[in-house]
């Protein structure tokens, strides 16, 4: 289970890199605004996206932290996506734009569907 520090560095507002699977076995990474709950990291993102159809194909993924005033404080998981959430994902990315932005999100779009993956970590290293 991720420690407390672990979980505090995901909900700092640092930018992390979230890396899910192409259908070739092909990684693929994408900074994001990361969170955690009381045991898993979250990422918002939208369905119809590369890494929403690709963790629904191989739940895999990989995340990387470091916090952008230590950047020997880094947190490397290795994981799976266990839930893929749309309940809540609205008000999450706006409670992620204001951390990161001081704002609501203001690239909502009427037709898109807001989803939040719930990663549980089965590796991980961290330091600092």
């Amino acid at each position: 289970m991720l420690s407390a520090d672990d979980l505090a560095l995901a909900r700092e507002g640092h930018l992390a890199v979230f890396v899910t699977l192409m259908a070739d076995g092909a990684p693929q990474s994408t900074p994001v605004w990361i969170d955690a709950d009381d045991e898993h990291l979250l990422v918002n993102t939208a369905e119809g996206r590369v890494k929403t159809r690709n963790v629904r194909r191989d739940p895999r993924v990989a995340v990387s932290i470091v916090d952008r005033e230590d950047d020997y404080r880094v947190l490397n998981v290795s994981g799976r996506v266990v839930e893929v959430r749309t309940e809540g994902a609205l008000e999450h990315i706006d409670k992620l734009a204001r951390r990161y932005r001081g704002e609501d999100y203001p690239w909502h779009d009427a037709g898109e569907t807001r989803v939040i993956l719930v990663i549980e970590a089965d590796r991980w290293v961290d330091r600092g």
